[in-house]
């Protein structure tokens, strides 16, 4: 990697020091009121979050690792949360769909600046079948269908001009076939095995609620922060 000169690193670094989060008034989470599930909780938050103003609070973090442990991160949507687990979809030949075929675990991430939350979800993930994963599929919009039509994901691509081709064919046959199979296209769910709930503090006492899977159900205990 190329070294930065001297300014061009101070003045990425004044950046840095003038960032502000957290200056509004912040909601208080009482942890000791919080449900005996992590599922009611995380449905809550997020309707708060979407109603503070946040853009797109049901976008998260998703995290895998490849055959060796080496790590990989990127953005994706929640398609549902429910008794089952997490769930979201991608196409099983891409690279998060080739790394959980080979590890089939995964942690999610969800923050939302406005209130100050994260959520933090990890454990075992399951790809589900052909038919639920084409209903997942076509209960999106015709620009999801298109984008899965393109298919090729995390391939190279040899210019900008092939993949416009490519999308416009798929944009048409989306139009023409709203029921179009994409044969690599898969829902997964996370069964979380822990889930942990930050809430933010304007004097850094932030609150942090873990519920960790148990045989019994689900136990609860509050973190440092």
């Amino acid at each position: 990697m190329t070294p930065m000169s001297d300014d061009e690193q101070r003045a990425f670094r004044e950046v840095l020091r003038t960032l502000r989060v957290w200056e509004d008034p912040l909601p208080h989470f009482a942890p000791e009121a919080a449900p005996a599930e992590p599922l009611p909780l995380f449905q809550r938050w997020l309707g708060e979050a979407a109603s503070a103003g946040v853009r797109e609070p049901h976008t998260m973090t998703l995290a895998t690792a490849d055959t060796d442990g080496h790590p990989s991160t990127r953005v994706v949507m929640l398609h549902d949360a429910d008794e089952h687990g997490w769930h979201f979809a991608s196409h099983r030949t891409s690279r998060k769909g080739r790394e959980l075929a080979a590890r089939p675990y995964a942690a999610l991430g969800f923050y939302w600046p406005a209130v100050a939350r994260q959520v933090r979800i990890a454990g075992r993930v399951t790809a589900a079948g052909p038919q639920e994963s084409a209903a997942d599929l076509h209960r999106r919009s015709p620009g999801a269908l298109a984008a899965a039509l393109v298919g090729r994901q995390s391939e190279v691509l040899g210019s900008y001009e092939e993949l416009a081709q490519a999308s416009s064919a798929a944009w048409e046959r989306a139009r023409r076939e709203p029921g179009a199979p994409v044969a690599t296209w898969t829902l997964y769910v996370l069964e979380p095995a822990e889930v942990e709930f930050f809430q933010g503090d304007e004097r850094r006492r932030h609150v942090r609620l873990r519920y960790r899977a148990t045989d019994d159900g689900w136990s609860r205990e509050l973190l440092w922060p």
